[in-house]
């Protein structure tokens, strides 16, 4: 099975030199005539790569032996530098007959790994050449790393350890310890490589380390054959899955662990963090970032082979989510230095004695170098002794100094009260957990590094077109910040992370970004309106001396500063142990589970490989046993050990089982190219057997439909940057391009802002021709003074199109505008008057009014006078407060000069100001804002102002980018709500106005308003600690089409995650379940399960075979009976699902149309289908059932929703069609006994029992408009209390907050969120 990846063992090679020099010089030695010892060239000598035993091989090799060979193959030494076949041949041959002692055949059946390049192996085996020595030396141990065109990283670890060189004529035993002559002994180094795909470090060094206790004192003929049983035994080990589970093994005398990776996204972590900080300042280590992170040439240095990757790792880690993609070459041999003089960007490293080379010759062949001394902690430049690199920005630096100036990195302190262990592997893993914990520590400060540095890159991204706005992003960053993102935004790497950026990938950085999110900056990510400097930024910018420095900014939501500070203010403590716990994720570590696999088998003979296998399989059964049924995530790592484990050992009917249990308990592990690959693989009669057990066979569709899925994503990955038009556009170009440029997101604003910037192309289609027009049929005119494409009176039919110029120039005008805003410089006095959160937008030029002389400006609130002369603030109006807005003239000596006059209902003059020919553009602005401020007060819907805002912006840069007559027409076709409010008064009826308290707009992120298809809401919990998990508020969740959830925190009602994504089809309905999962039904057919603590979705119920419409929750009849819950589909299939092990417990179908929901009621369940309603036992029998009520039985009508009133034993039932309530007697119900007519009601679509109500959710009219509509009924005397003009469509969700308020969502035409008060 080629494709299926094998253990921790890819390779072992041992390399050394070649037995015919060892013998010239081992003879040239003994008669003296070598005076100084040379350095050998080192060749391959073994190659040992699995698969070592098969069946195949196994049952040929018996035939007439008695008993299995331990391997496969005999691997033959064999000479890679040698360019002559059979010269290579001569020295192989007298290798095996001088060092083995004979008995040994070679063969060329060598099994080499596709991607190992056994030519330059030895070189890198032996960096600084093979050295002969005439005494013993100590071991040493070094790590490579090989990395192949498509940049699949391959990790190894080399040992050079000495042996005495030794042939049989000089003494009579074959042991290399014993010599005739121990004053003539000379010592020749063997360097046994050992290859993993994985970067376990530690654990292979510790390997090597057991290997040579065996060899040290073994017979030199035994050499090869211990080293082919030690590479047999690792090639058992099974690599750990992403989690809390280790896999521990024996390989004595030691105990040795493999680490898992904490998430699929980053590597394991087997080797020691602290390292570069003990080798470097903090300020140091920064310039060595910010040259992986500029993609410069950098070269280590040291004179210790071990320290150069493992420096040169930790460096990967440190930059973790971004992804090094350029030639990675930690160890350079002395032969290998003229990689260095690649034209690209790289990281190599070679040894100390090399630098001055380096730094003189190759420096001056290519561009400028950085030169990292590791032994002396210094960072310079191939030119010069400084480094010409970027600053990391200010905030960002100055917070992980400080971190780093915490961290505790010095294990001696940490054990000094400590006694002393009489046990290594005692000893041994109180030090791996102390490394753990400060490995941990550690990758949370450097990736907090990492956040802070590309925090607000997500405000710059257009998700829709895949878009980058590098310009403004630069543009919004501190002056002195600019030089490092000018640099770092042109990198291969920044490309990749921000393609992941758009692919919404939920890794470490996403968390560690949305869990460090200050609550003001959720709050202000839910408007909509463009972004200026808040009255709390102007204070701080104006008080802070170094802030001062900030010239023309562009946009910023918010400030690095800004977004850092509250991760940097509470840096200046004493203790340093908060400073750990603030840092990074809040989430804590969970306890690490160890899995202890079976003693190696002694002989490697192919039934034992197999009874070893069984073995580690009926262990992990045992485990999955013994495992708490709560921890599901423990479990999925036990059923992916055990996958694996039965995939190597051929049983892949089992191992799919394993990896479907594994599919439903966890996906975020589930290893899809590897179930493809055992897909595959299968032979025909397990196929035949596949197809008889259906919950497999859905796996295998799944698993190949993903796999299609994600080949076909590949194909559109790229990221664009922003980029001005070139050519004219329509209504679509214009669209995208106004979307990509992150002023707009709207759909229908960008249509009006479409309308107002082609209003001349309306103008000519009534005959009218611009300046220099002329006569002229059928041509096309352009007006050069505006650069608007319209067309002639006699070209019908064609498009309108606005020009790219004039785009330019819109784009332009907006930008100066944001720009401007960062510099307007308000007194103190208008500070205290202002809100911390209002920001100027905009700015009249100085006039006169009927207060003073000054300037008018613009909050999103009101309207205020700056006077001249001695700086002042006086208060025009709120918005909220003006009652009327006109235009008049002023006399002014013989003259008339229009102006703006305001009446405002707290004061009893008019205020007037003499705007000149900014009077139109600021009416049209005062009123837009005037009718937005309305509407968003008598909506309770924030949402309303913040379009305005955006509406009147846009009048402000139309008006400036056109420059002509028209101007102002255009800038009309943008006055959207006081258009509205002149042609159709939205009047809200006082009743829906007292109840209502809020709106929220969940489709804030998207271009379009989405239907909200159900709403649910999770209780807080009393005592969560803000450094655990999640966090103890309430929750909304409210399900969009297409599959995307977006939670809410109901204490404040700001978004919490921009979305969750639960498949691609419409979600049908969801279930709080325990308080820390919400299992959601799709149209899909799957049950996804998020994760209240981590936000994410990673289990799934696949036992439905059709679109599931109902969720509930099942009644405990004793305290510790396992909790159940009920899921149905359309097709009328009913499933019992065990809450704590997700298995099936019970599955029946109903006879039915299309079932709806399911519902427990006094130990029965109720189900409610299209054509009835069914009262079933829980065995599945069906009890009783109830129709239509007759009057309703001959119309095409069917029921929507039902209600069961346990208190009354009431049933209540509504149509989709038809607007009464039906409510029925529960003893009886023949026929319901009360019919309740809902006013002016198309129909109801949901039900909800609050306090002593019933709220009904449906679609109504009012003033000859269809709306979504509310009816709150009393249950007592069955009556109307209230009927709530909602939304403008339908109303299709409710739900209630712990019975104070009620949430309703709506269908697409409106797609909002109304939470009402509960009386």
């Amino acid at each position: 099975m080629a494709d299926i990846p094998s253990g921790l063992l890819e390779a072992c090679v041992v390399v050394g030199a070649a037995s015919d020099k060892l013998r010239e010089l081992h003879q040239s030695h003994q008669q003296g005539k070598i005076k100084e010892l040379p350095l050998l060239e080192a060749e391959v000598l073994q190659v040992h790569a699995p698969p070592f035993v098969t069946k195949e091989s196994a049952s040929s090799e018996t035939q007439g032996q008695g008993h299995a060979p331990a391997f496969r193959r005999v691997q033959g030494r064999r000479s890679f530098i040698k360019k002559k076949k059979e010269r290579a041949r001569t020295a192989n041959g007298e290798t095996a007959k001088g060092c083995d002692g004979g008995g040994g055949t070679t063969t060329e059946d060598i099994s080499v790994p596709k991607d190992l390049d056994l030519i330059a192996l030895p070189q890198l085996c032996f960096p600084g050449g093979l050295q002969i020595a005439s005494e013993q030396r100590e071991d040493s141990y070094h790590y490579l790393v090989f990395t192949d065109v498509f940049g699949n990283r391959t990790h190894a670890v080399v040992v050079q350890y000495y042996r005495p060189i030794q042939f049989f004529q000089d003494v009579g035993h074959q042991n290399g310890h014993r010599s005739s002559s121990k004053s003539s002994r000379l010592y020749t180094a063997y360097g046994i490589c050992v290859i993993s795909k994985y970067p376990y470090y530690n654990a292979l060094r510790d390997c090597l380390s057991c290997l040579l206790t065996q060899l040290k004192p073994s017979w030199m003929g035994d050499f090869e054959e211990r080293v082919k049983e030690f590479s047999a035994k690792l090639a058992l080990v099974p690599i750990p899955p992403p989690g809390q589970l280790h896999v521990v093994f024996n390989l004595r005398p030691l105990q040795i662990g493999l680490p898992s990776r904490e998430d699929k996204d980053r590597p394991a972590v087997d080797l020691d963090l602290h390292l570069p900080f003990l080798c470097f300042r903090p300020r140091q280590l920064l310039q060595i970032i910010t040259s992986l992170l500029t993609e410069q040439r950098v070269v280590l240095f040291s004179c210790d082979w071990a320290r150069l990757t493992l420096l040169a790792e930790s460096l990967m880690l440190f930059i973790h989510p971004l992804v090094w993609q350029h030639p990675f070459v930690p160890v350079l041999s002395r032969q290998m230095l003229d990689f260095l003089m690649a034209p690209t960007a790289y990281l190599m490293g070679c040894h100390l004695h090399h630098y001055e080379e380096v730094a003189a010759e190759v420096a001056a062949e290519t561009d400028d170098l950085i030169l990292v001394n590791i032994d002396d902690g210094t960072v310079s430049s191939s030119w010069s002794d400084g480094v010409d690199l970027p600053d990391v920005p200010l905030a960002a630096r100055e917070c992980f100094i400080t971190r780093v100036e915490g961290l505790q990195v010095h294990y001696d302190l940490e054990v000094c009260h400590l006694g002393a262990s009489t046990d290594v592997n005692e000893l041994r893993a109180q030090r791996k957990q102390w490394q753990r914990k400060l490995n941990t520590h550690i990758q949370n400060i450097t990736l907090e590094l990492i956040v802070n540095i590309f925090r607000e890159v997500h405000d710059h991204l257009n998700y829709e077109h895949r878009v980058f706005n590098s310009e403004e992003f630069l543009r919004s960053r501190e002056p002195a910040d600019q030089p490092f993102y000018k640099k770092v935004l042109d990198t291969h790497t920044f490309h990749s992370f921000l393609r992941d950026r758009l692919n919404r990938k939920m890794d470490a950085f996403t968390s560690m970004e949305l869990s460090t999110r200050t609550e003001a900056y959720r709050l202000r990510s839910m408007t909509e309106s463009p972004r200026r400097p808040t009255m709390q930024e102007l204070a701080r910018k104006y008080t802070s001396p170094e802030s001062r420095l900030s010239k023309r900014l562009g946009a910023s939501l918010p400030n690095l500063e800004e977004g850092v500070g509250s991760l940097v203010g509470p840096l200046r403590q004493t203790s340093f142990k908060k400073i750990q716990v603030d840092s990074g994720m809040k989430s804590p570590q969970r306890p690490v589970r160890s899995f202890k696999l079976p003693e190696f088998p002694p002989p490697l003979a192919y039934h034992y490989v197999q009874n070893y296998y069984q073995e580690m399989i009926t262990l992990l059964g045992k485990a999955i046993s013994g495992a708490a049924s709560e921890d599901s995530s423990l479990l999925a790592r036990y059923h992916y050990l055990r996958g694996f484990v039965n995939t190597v050992a051929g049983k892949r009917l089992d191992a799919l089982e394993d990896f479907q249990n594994l599919y439903k308990t966890d996906t975020d592990i589930f290893p899809g190219e590897l179930v493809n690959a055992l897909v595959d693989s299968l032979q025909e009669g397990e196929r035949a057997q596949v197809d008889r057990r259906p919950e497999i066979k859905r796996l295998i569709s799944r698993v190949k439909r993903d796999h299609e899925r994600e080949r076909a994503c590949h194909d559109d990955e790229g990221v664009k940057r922003f980029q001005l038009p070139k050519k004219h556009m329509q209504l679509e170009d214009f669209v995208r391009h106004v979307q990509e440029s992150g002023i707009v997101k709207d759909q229908g604003t960008i249509h009006r802002l479409f309308e107002a910037l082609t209003v001349e192309c309306c103008k000519s289609s009534l005959g009218w021709h611009g300046g220099g027009g002329g006569g002229g049929g059928g041509s096309a005119v352009k007006a050069s003074s505006q650069s608007i494409f319209y067309l002639d009176s006699n070209l019908e039919g064609q498009q309108k199109q606005v020009d790219p110029e004039i785009f330019r120039v819109f784009y332009t005008f907006w930008k100066e505008t944001e720009a401007e805003a960062q510099e307007v410089a308000l007194p103190a006095s208008a500070l205290e008057h202002l809100e911390a959160n209002e920001c100027v937008f905009k700015l009249s030029s100085s006039v006169k009014t009927s207060h003073g002389v000054g300037k008018i400006a613009m909050t999103q609130r009101r309207l205020f006078l700056l006077t001249e002369g001695r700086p002042g603030y006086m208060e025009v109006t709120k918005f909220r407060d003006i009652e009327e807005v006109k235009i008049s003239s002023a006399p002014f000596l013989l003259l008339r000069i229009p102006s703006l006059k305001i009446k405002t209902t707290l004061r009893k003059e008019t205020f007037e100001v003499n705007l000149k020919s900014e009077v139109d553009l600021w009416h049209l602005m005062v009123k837009e804002m005037w009718a937005g401020r309305k509407m968003a007060d008598d909506h309770k819907d924030p949402q309303y102002m913040q379009q305005a805002l955006t509406n009147a912006l846009l009048m402000d840069a139309v008006v400036g980018c056109l420059q002509s007559q028209k101007a102002i027409f255009a800038a009309t076709k943008l006055a959207h709500f006081d258009r509205m409010k002149l042609e159709v008064p939205m009047m809200v009826p006082k009743t829906t106005s007292e109840t209502l308290k809020h709106k929220i707009n969940p489709s804030l992120d998207l271009t379009s308003p989405q239907a909200v298809d159900v709403l649910l809401y999770t209780p807080g919990q009393l005592g969560v600690s803000s450094d655990s998990e999640g966090d103890g508020n309430p929750k909304l969740w409210c399900a969009l089409s297409d599959g995307k959830v977006v939670v809410f925190d109901a204490a404040s009602w700001s978004m919490q995650e921009n979305q969750v994504q639960v498949g691609t089809s419409r979600v049908n309905c969801m279930l709080g379940v325990d308080r820390q999962q919400v299992w959601i039904g799709s149209q899909d057919s799957v049950i996804y399960i998020i994760s209240t603590r981590s936000m994410s979705c990673n289990k799934q119920l696949t036992d439905h075979r059709s679109e599931v419409t109902g969720l509930s929750l099942g009644e405990r009849c004793e305290k510790y009976s396992p909790k159940v819950a009920y899921s149905c589909s359309a097709e009328g299939t009913v499933i019992v699902w065990d809450v704590s092990t997700l298995q099936v417990r019970k599955q029946f179908r109903l006879a039915c149309d299309r079932l709806q929901s399911v519902q427990l009621c006094n130990g029965t369940l109720w189900c409610c289908a299209r054509d009835c309603i069914m009262e079933v036992w829980k065995n599945g029998t069906l009890h009783r059932k109830i129709s239509l009520p007759e009057q309703l039985r001959g119309s095409p009508t069917a029921f929507s929703s039902l209600l069961l009133y346990h208190e009354r034993e009431q049933l209540w039932t509504a149509c989709i069609d038809v607007g009464e309530l039906c409510v029925w007697h529960l003893r009886e119900p023949t026929k319901p006994f009360q019919r309740i007519q809902l006013p002016d009601c198309a129909g109801v679509t949901c039900l909800i029992k609050v306090k002593n109500q019933i709220w009904v959710g449906g679609q109504g009219w009012s003033s000859g408009k269809s709306r979504g509509k509310i009816y709150v009924v009393d249950t007592q005397r069955h009556t109307v209390e209230k009927e709530l003009v909602a939304h403008t469509d339908c109303v299709q969700a409710l739900c209630s907050a712990e019975d104070r308020y009620v949430l309703s969502g709506a269908a697409h035409e409106d797609g909002k969120i109304a939470i009402w008060k509960v009386e």
